[in-house]
């Protein structure tokens, strides 16, 4: 009888440790569940140019760079500058700058993050090698020096006022130093440099004119082997690419901070705008980026979809090569501004959607001017402009665009609108990376672009615009010169005192008006949209989503 009980025990115990074993089979099985949100498809109207953070200055890049790299510092919704890669920092006199950096973060190849990563990336975008076209965003930095392994300083040339909101830039995002140094040494092979990666470092180090020979051998192939393998700190890594058609990132398990709950995301290229919003309205698509401002109201009544209207720091405007024929005379600039019925074509084209610009800051940032006077919609002056500019007789001018819908548009509007005066307006659209190197090379007369302020200060929305340094593929390709804006722009630069460089900002802006290289319209409010099951999304003020705690509620 004793050993039949000893017998049950035995099996009770069996069922209890098999019932524990299933539990924890469960739990484990849940927490999978729970770390996974499933596959989500993004279409934007645009394909990326560049996944360097050293690339192409233009948002489409920036919204797949930004789940892939991360900076020093983000900008929080206030646009204030708060720790990301940094941990904390301290300014020992106006122009140096010691970051204590955070512990235990890995690149997506595996390797640490350190102060050595910080320099190799930012003295790479600054590298006349590398060419980049963002070089001019730190161009204040003189030295950059390893202090230990977690701790860097950064001197600037000069006191430099924004320099936090600069570090929160694209740009500033850290490229895995293994990658970069793969990176050029695949330059320095491909070219006719019989150097080491040693050498050329020492070389870059020291400068001068024999530098400048081997940048020039070795800089046509920089970049190559970053573009191929994107390798941040980012919550998202990269995992493939087909050009033109889409780019798919998937988790990082291993991310510093909480991974994101998403298995991968997919960046998928649908030009055109009813097609992404069909997409939407089927499940083909998740998450698009970009529609028509007519069609807020339809997305907006759908049951399966809602809308994620941001204000972003941009200015969308018509631009006018200031150094091309006619348009080098600023009376020609201002009878085309005279033309453009600011009003007409937020009703007309962006359907009241986003804010009508008056002069080229956003109300957001220091130095906006409520009280600032515009020129406005007034063909009589524009005529007496071009008669006194000795043009009554009318001339011949192209205007460049790429396939945005409402760019085209408003294209079409500028054209009827300057035919009232004798200027006949020819409309050439082109393919978005075409488009840009063409206008970067100045081979308009006009020009519809928006300039997006990636740093929340005024700088960003006037210095790459009109300085005289900046001309071409680094903002200005307006091609504008004037002596007085450079002195103000770098004045703000240097100047501590908030009230002082309000005060200049507002000055620039009014010498804008009257010089006209070119013509605000409107601060955008940008058309994103999601399905219901999309869960946790959030999209900054510079219009790039976050998905790093999104979850797919139906999957």
């Amino acid at each position: 009888m004793k050993k039949f009980k000893y017998i049950i025990f035995a099996m009770i115990l069996l069922m209890l440790a098999a019932c524990t074993d299933d539990s924890e089979v469960m739990e484990s099985e849940n927490a999978a569940s729970d770390s996974s949100g499933g596959d989500l498809v993004a279409s934007y109207a645009s394909d990326a140019s560049s996944l360097d953070p050293a690339g192409q200055n233009d948002l489409p890049s920036d919204q797949r760079r930004n789940v892939i790299y991360e900076g020093l510092f983000y900008l929080d919704e206030d646009l204030n500058p708060q720790p990301r890669l940094a941990t904390d920092y301290e300014q020992t006199d106006d122009t140096t700058w010691v970051f204590n950096l955070r512990e235990g973060v890995k690149f997506h190849d595996g390797t640490d993050f350190n102060a050595n990563a910080v320099k190799a990336s930012f003295e790479r975008i600054m590298d006349p090698a590398v060419a980049s076209a963002r070089a001019n965003i730190f161009e204040m930095i003189s030295e950059i020096n390893v202090i230990d392994d977690y701790t860097i300083e950064i001197v600037t040339e000069y006191p430099f006022a924004p320099f936090l909101n600069y570090l929160a830039h694209d740009g500033a995002g850290i490229v895995s130093k293994e990658v970069i140094d793969e990176d050029y040494q695949n330059a320095i092979d491909q070219s006719d440099q019989d150097i080491s990666l040693e050498e050329f470092y020492e070389l870059r180090e020291a400068g001068g004119e024999e530098y400048e020979a081997v940048a020039q051998a070795v800089g046509n192939n920089t970049g190559a082997i970053i573009e191929q393998k994107p390798i941040g700190t980012g919550y998202m890594q990269f995992q493939s690419r087909t050009p033109g058609e889409e780019i798919v990132v998937e988790r990082f398990d291993d991310y510093w901070d909480e991974p994101a709950k998403l298995d991968t995301v997919t960046f998928k290229v649908v030009v055109e705008d009813a097609s992404r919003i069909a997409e939407l309205e089927s499940g083909q698509s998740h998450f698009i980026q970009g529609f028509d401002n007519g069609q807020w109201e339809r997305i907006e009544n759908h049951p399966e979809m809602e809308t994620y209207p941001v204000y972003n720091l941009s200015n969308e405007y018509i631009g006018m090569n200031t150094q091309e024929g006619p348009l080098e005379d600023k009376r020609v600039r201002q009878a085309i501004a005279h033309m453009v019925d600011k009003e007409e074509i937020m009703e007309g084209i962006y359907f009241g959607v986003g804010r009508e610009m008056k002069g080229a800051i956003q109300q957001e940032l220091l130095g906006y001017n409520e009280n600032l006077e515009d020129l406005d919609y007034d063909p009589e002056r524009a005529q007496e402009l071009l008669n006194e500019a000795g043009y009554e007789d009318g001339f011949d001018l192209t205007v460049m665009t790429n396939d945005s819908p409402e760019r085209v548009d408003l294209a079409v509007l500028m054209q009827e609108k300057l035919k009232e005066i004798g200027i006949n307006l020819e409309i050439e659209q082109l393919e978005w990376g075409a488009y840009l190197e063409a206008v970067s090379n100045g081979e308009h007369d006009l020009f519809i672009l928006g300039w997006p302020n990636p740093v929340g200060d005024p700088d960003q929305s006037f210095w790459p615009l009109v300085h005289s340094s900046m001309q071409g593929a680094s903002g200005n390709r307006s091609f504008y010169e004037n002596e007085e804006v450079d002195s103000l722009l770098e004045q703000g630069r240097q100047e501590l005192d908030e009230g002082k460089r309000e005060e200049i900002y507002q000055r620039v802006d009014e010498i804008l008006i009257e010089d006209q290289p070119f013509v605000s319209i409107r601060q955008a409010q940008s058309a994103n949209a999601a399905r219901t099951e999309v869960q946790g999304l959030e999209i900054n003020n510079f219009n790039k989503p976050d998905f790093r705690n999104v979850t797919l509620e139906s999957e």
